[in-house]
């Protein structure tokens, strides 16, 4: 059973950082895709960025571009997502997602097989 976990999320003020994982179980995360997707109170879930299996593409969404980095370490199954200089506007609930792979499709979260619980991120002073 394919099952992913998010952790990492918290409060932090304006411009902090924080680091979020994505750990899976029952895939071997080097052969699928992982994105990161976004969820604001009364919002839709937005796509944040996607990094792809063994061809290297990563994506980032224009409002995280030069702040979010997104990393995989195929040996621990995880997914990484480095967040620095949040800005009030990154709160949300974050959740990671898994496919074959990233195209230029990768915000839409239709595509998309498995997923997991969500982390909350809130930043505010």
């Amino acid at each position: 059973q394919v099952q992913l976990v998010e952790s990492g999320g918290g409060l932090v003020q304006p411009g902090g950082s924080l680091r979020l994982s994505c750990a899976a179980s029952g895939l071997t995360l080097s052969y699928h895709a992982i994105a990161w997707f976004r969820q604001a109170p009364g919002k839709e879930r937005d796509g944040v960025s996607c990094i792809s299996s063994t061809d290297g593409y990563i994506y980032y969404a224009d409002s995280v571009k030069g702040r979010f980095t997104i990393s995989r370490d195929n040996t621990k199954n995880t997914v990484y997502l480095q967040m620095n200089s949040l800005k009030p506007e990154d709160t949300a609930v974050y959740y990671c997602a898994t496919d074959f792979t990233c195209g230029a499709s990768w915000s839409d979260d239709t595509e998309y097989d498995y997923w997991g619980q969500g982390t909350q991120v809130t930043v505010s002073s």
